[in-house]
């Protein structure tokens, strides 16, 4: 099948689109519970697709909402919906590619992963926004979307769902890696040398590029920080830092999840307001939030993952925007290359940086075609793995 993945992160810069074509490999090994199949899986496509100004500003007014009117919202799906269509049929021209499938994420707006109290009930909940029959209507093929529930509803915390890919395509039976995604949020896999489903480890760092693209914004008027060149002229307050790593997020024990509700722009501005307190230029504020990101990776690395390695050496493998940030990469490496780590971008294995997330969630809808679990219960705290999301018919 080929089909096409649509990913739209909590940076909310964008929609990305990866047309993958995939065959089953071994359709007996599919259809053991819980088991992740290796499907034969080639990268055919891949684009991207800065969402309009005003389409960005709605998003993330929406995501930092206390109250909003239902005619907001319903509207905002329904045009999401409509430019996940636009980028995949302009993605399916260009390349000429006929599609089977496609796979969309949605945009997040709200992701609470752990139960809280509401009406009188305690549930944990999630929204992914852009309505998936748009999408169906205008392409002709099926959709699948909403793939966070049914994680949830077997005990998960709907998240991470990314490292599927990540066994299927990096797995190796000699050497240990970690997956490294650095988007709006940051997330790693890790996947001990010869490791199965089983022995995944996925969970969620802390901030990614969030907090440095709401002080690039504030501060700079730039969309974000190119090739962290300014954070490289900043020093590292190194007091705000240390208050910041405080944060109760970062000693959590995996399986865990973040996003906007922990690290957006409520967060930002009291860290920004920390940095000025500290006489700290707008230079050193980016510095200071690149290092928090490169930091609480370092850390999380050392503290949850290392010692699953048994002491090997590890490919440490950078995906996402953050993989373009030299600085950040820099920080990275002084950090994780004393550890035994080798630090490289997805695309060193035949993956472009913004893509590896789009083309998951094109293995994630093939998964559900096909009837088969897509999350990994040792990676999102499920007791039992789930067939993933809804599927909407042309």
């Amino acid at each position: 099948m080929t089909v096409a993945g649509v990913m739209s992160g909590t940076s909310a810069d964008g929609i990305d689109v990866a047309l993958v074509r995939i065959v089953a490999s071994s359709a007996r090994a599919g259809r053991r519970a819980g088991a992740i199949a290796a499907p034969q899986l080639r990268l055919m496509a891949h684009e991207h697709f800065a969402y309009p100004a005003t389409l960005r500003r709605a998003v993330l007014a929406a995501m930092n909402a206390t109250s909003t009117a239902t005619a907001e919202l319903a509207r905002l799906n329904w045009r999401l919906g409509l430019a996940y269509a636009e980028a995949v049929k302009e993605t399916a021209r260009r390349h000429g590619a006929r599609l089977d499938l496609v796979g969309c994420h949605g945009q997040t707006l709200y992701h609470q992963a752990r139960a809280e109290r509401y009406l009188g009930r305690r549930f944990a909940c999630t929204w992914q926004a852009g309505e998936a029959q748009a999408i169906a209507a205008e392409l002709g093929v099926a959709v699948v979307s909403n793939f966070r529930p049914a994680d949830i509803f077997a005990g998960g915390q709907g998240a991470p769902l990314v490292p599927l890919l990540d066994v299927a395509l990096f797995g190796d039976a000699k050497r240990g890696r970690v997956l490294q995604n650095i988007g709006g949020i940051a997330n790693l896999t890790a996947i001990p040398a010869g490791g199965a489903g089983e022995a995944v480890l996925a969970f969620d760092s802390g901030p990614g590029n969030m907090v440095i693209d709401w002080l690039a914004q504030r501060l700079f008027s730039k969309p974000y920080d190119r090739n962290g060149a300014m954070a490289g002229r900043g020093r590292v307050l190194e007091p705000v830092l240390k208050a910041a790593l405080r944060h109760a997020f970062f000693t959590q024990r995996p399986p865990k999840t973040a996003g906007r509700e922990q690290f957006g722009a409520a967060y930002a501005e009291r860290f920004l307001e920390a940095c000025l307190a500290q006489s700290g230029t707008a230079e050193d504020a980016l510095a200071t939030a690149t290092a928090l990101t490169a930091e609480t990776i370092a850390r999380s690395y050392l503290r949850w993952v290392m010692p699953r390695m048994k002491g090997r050496g590890v490919d440490y493998i950078v995906s996402g925007g953050g993989a373009r940030n030299r600085t950040l990469m820099r920080m990275l490496a002084e950090r994780l290359e004393p550890r035994g780590c080798t630090l490289r971008d997805s695309e060193a294995f035949g993956m472009p940086v913004e893509a590896k997330e789009a083309a998951a969630f094109a293995l994630l809808a093939w998964r559900t075609w096909h009837r088969q679990p897509g999350n990994v219960p040792p990676a999102t705290g499920a007791k039992r793995g789930a067939i993933l999301g809804q599927i909407s018919y042309a």
